[in-house]
This record gives C-alpha cells, sequence and structure tokens, in this order.
C-alpha cells in the first residue's frame, strides 16, 4: 500500500474533463508540468501512439511510482524527469502540447515559469492547464481549515489558489508569450476516500493540515483532529467521501 496521496482518485472527475481538452494527437510530443504519479503523462502517451510523453515533477517518490505505473503498463514512449519547470533547459520549440493538471500553481516567478516553459513549445502549441479557483469556492480547503484551524492564518507554504484570478493568469501567460487564453469553469467534487477514516488519514498526511496541527499544543491537536473526523462523517455519501470545488481549465496558444 503507497503512502502517497491518492490525487488520481481524489481528481477522477476532473480528470476526465481535462484529458478531453487536452485533445492529444497521434503524433503530438508532450510535455506535462507537475505530473505527480504520472496519470495525465499515461493518458498522453497513449493517446500520442507515434508521439511521446515527458513527465517533469520535484517529487522523487511519486516520479518513482509513475515510472513503476509506466512499466506495468507497458508504454514505451513516455519518460520522467526530476527537475524544476521554473528554470529547467528543455529541448527548445520542441514539444507540440504542454498539460499540466494542477501542478503550476507553486511557481516562485510565474511568469519567469511560463516563459521557460514556452521555450519548450514550438510555435502555436497547446497548453492546457487546471488551476484551482479562490480558496472560498473550495469545500475541500475551507472545510478541513475550519476544522483543523479555525480562526488561524492562511499556513505559510506553497499556495495552490495563486492561479485563480483569471485577470492575473491571462496576464501571467500573456507575459509569457501565450495569447488566445480561455477559462471554463469546472465545478466537480474531490473525493477524499471510500469511507472518512480513510479521508481522515488522507487529509492528516496534506502539507497544509501538518502546518495547521503543528501550531497546536497537544490538547487543541486532538480537539482539531476530533473536528476533522465529524467534518469528513458529515461527508461522507453512499459512494464515498466527497467536498465541493472550484477550478478553472486555461487552455491558451504559443505566441508565433
Amino acid at each position: 500500500m503507497s503512502d502517497l496521496f491518492d490525487y488520481d482518485a481524489e481528481l477522477r472527475l476532473h480528470n476526465e474533463l481535462f484529458r478531453a481538452a487536452a485533445h492529444v494527437g497521434p503524433r503530438d510530443r508532450v510535455l506535462d508540468i507537475g505530473c505527480g504519479t504520472g496519470q495525465s503523462t499515461r493518458e498522453a502517451a497513449r493517446a500520442a501512439m507515434a508521439g511521446s510523453a515527458v513527465g517533469v515533477d520535484l517529487a522523487a517518490p511519486m516520479l518513482e511510482r509513475a515510472r513503476q505505473l509506466s512499466d506495468d503498463e507497458g508504454l514505451t514512449n513516455i519518460t520522467y524527469q526530476q527537475a524544476d519547470a521554473q528554470v529547467h533547459r528543455f529541448p527548445p520549440t520542441y514539444y507540440d502540447v504542454c498539460i499540466s493538471r494542477f501542478g503550476t500553481m507553486f511557481f516562485a516567478d510565474p511568469v519567469a515559469a511560463f516563459t521557460n516553459i514556452g521555450r519548450a513549445l514550438r510555435p502555436s502549441a497547446r497548453l492546457v492547464l487546471l488551476v484551482w479557483q479562490e480558496r472560498d469556492r473550495n469545500e475541500w480547503a475551507n472545510s478541513i481549515r475550519q476544522a483543523l484551524g479555525p480562526g488561524s492564518a492562511t499556513p505559510r507554504g506553497p499556495d495552490p489558489f495563486s492561479l485563480a484570478d483569471p485577470t492575473v493568469t491571462e496576464g501571467v501567460l500573456t507575459a509569457a508569450g501565450f495569447a488566445e487564453v480561455s477559462f471554463t469553469d469546472v465545478n466537480k467534487p474531490v473525493y477524499y476516500g471510500p469511507d472518512s477514516a480513510t479521508a481522515f488519514d488522507g487529509v492528516l498526511g496534506l502539507w497544509e493540515s501538518k502546518n495547521l496541527l503543528a501550531n497546536l499544543d497537544a490538547a487543541a491537536a486532538e480537539q482539531a483532529r476530533t473536528r476533522l473526523r465529524a467534518t469528513l462523517d458529515a461527508h461522507h455519501t453512499g459512494g464515498g467521501v466527497y467536498f465541493d470545488s472550484r477550478a478553472w481549465l486555461v487552455t491558451a496558444h504559443r505566441r508565433h
């Protein structure tokens, strides 16, 4: 049993829309930024039968799992690189499509990062991203934060909502050399497990949960875990534990 959080299960409903929007062709060369355990990379590789797919991520354990899953499926047109997409020297004007499923919100300098990614894309190449909308539109974020740290400041660390404002994000992409930027509202629930006990273990493994609990003394931390259990119980349906979410499906093209 892997101790990695199962983002593929969490994002199953999002992924169906994302795969359709990516519209990978049989000869496309695909770059997947923040690929995690590689589900979107593998799907791209299967679609690009005469092309290829490269998944890039910083997390070695996720890439190890991605390689294992790709080997298990017998995919020979797929590779993974442990690299920082903000500065990594990709082959210039090489890729036909760049995809990222919630993997581009954590750049220290988004314009520089997307400019670097853009250099790897041929003119008119497509960019397809999923990013979260504002925190207050994402029940999963609000509910967990209220359970574990009501009234607390947002923990320091990566900001999953940094590309939530379409005006800001369009400005970033335009400055980085992209055009025809469009946003499609995605309102699908996220899945945290088949039951509240599984969801509880998964949520406690997330970085924000760890940070919120780290600020509490032992008694307050136990109270927070009790609130979290109650929150997850309240979101348990017949088919699992679900929270509402809102995301943007962002598409653009590399300028000539």
